[in-house]
């Protein structure tokens, strides 16, 4: 049994009340991102890097715990190799000062660990400052591969499509980063390479959800030559809706368990891609065609096309349409 088959929504006429909802998404938690700042984690911001080695497998709960308890808050702590050894990065100093405080940053891991594992039962491999210039570089080039990534997808859909299909996937891929960021920002979601990693993750998902909607306006495009644009819209998203219900579906399945399930180091990453998710599937269908209707009447191209151009206060109810498996 197919899951939202043979669907007659009409999608379009709720593209009001989308910009809506996404305006109520986006405007407050970009408004936040000046007051609060964005949660870096310590490879953006500067820190410390302690290499330990314990005498038995450790906890990583518990030394997270531990090291909030003694003041390391924010603290990543990731296995390596063994269980027996671990990466910690932390920040005991404040964010922006000068100096990462390494001396006082190991001080503190050390004081915590001798805790929770005891003092002769772990050592210290390595220990080094982490330069938040690092981070800075990765700042600089996530945002220009999100940016190449829009003229790498406008121009493929530009040469396969049209130029307006490109630029109606590109407004929905900057729609839904711009409601991601200001969900990390509500959030207080600690941003680190995992998120970055999600985030791009998301630009993605958005793109093939947006495509494959795409895909179908230009096969029905030239099935349809006397039909109206909005039908057509309509019909596209309404015959690509099993597919996109199964496959967000199935995803959010997976990701919740992530969330739900997985540590503290999982848990920021599958919360962005929770969100990213459901907001990269709204937008392909209320957002993407939406701003595609917008610049088709702005600048018709649907009359070289053979199909009627939509005039706004046009109705968008047409006949049933056929569904193409």
């Amino acid at each position: 049994m197919r899951l939202f088959s043979n669907t007659h929504i009409d999608f379009l006429g709720y593209r009001r009340l989308a910009y809506w909802i996404s305006a109520a998404i986006i405007i407050p938690g970009l408004m936040l991102i000046p007051v609060f700042g964005i949660n870096y984690s310590v490879e953006f911001t500067g820190g410390t890097q302690v290499h330990i080695r314990t005498a038995e497998p450790g906890d990583v709960a518990r030394m997270r715990q531990a090291l909030s308890d003694n003041g390391v808050t924010g603290a990543e702590i990731i296995q390596f190799g063994s269980d027996t050894e671990f990466i910690i990065r932390a920040r005991v100093a404040v964010e922006g000062a000068d100096a990462d405080n390494t001396q006082a940053t190991v001080a503190a891991v050390s004081a915590a660990l001798d805790a929770v594992i005891g003092a002769d039962q772990w050592e210290v491999l390595e220990a080094a400052a982490v330069s938040p210039k690092v981070g800075g570089e990765l700042r600089q080039k996530a945002f220009f591969a999100i940016l190449l990534s829009f003229v790498a997808v406008l121009f493929y859909l530009w040469y396969r499509f049209e130029w307006r299909f490109g630029a109606a996937a590109v407004a929905a891929t900057v729609h839904d980063i711009l409601a991601t960021v200001a969900f990390i920002a509500v959030f207080r979601i600690e941003v680190s390479l995992f998120v970055v990693g999600a985030l791009l993750s998301v630009v993605g998902y958005s793109l093939n959800d947006t495509i494959v909607i795409f895909d179908r306006v230009r096969e029905n495009l030239r099935r349809s030559k006397r039909e109206d644009f909005v039908g057509i819209l309509n019909d596209s998203i309404n015959q690509t809706l099993p597919r996109t219900a199964l496959t967000s579906g199935t995803s959010f399945a997976v990701l919740l368990a992530l969330a739900t399930l997985g540590g503290e180091v999982v848990r920021p990453f599958a919360l962005v891609m929770l969100f990213g998710v459901a907001v990269g599937t709204y937008s392909s269908i209320f957002i993407a065609s939406p701003v595609l209707l917008a610049i088709e009447r702005r600048w018709p191209g649907a009359q070289v096309r053979g199909v009627k151009s939509p005039v706004p206060g046009t109705s968008s109810k047409r006949k049933r349409p056929q569904t193409v498996s």
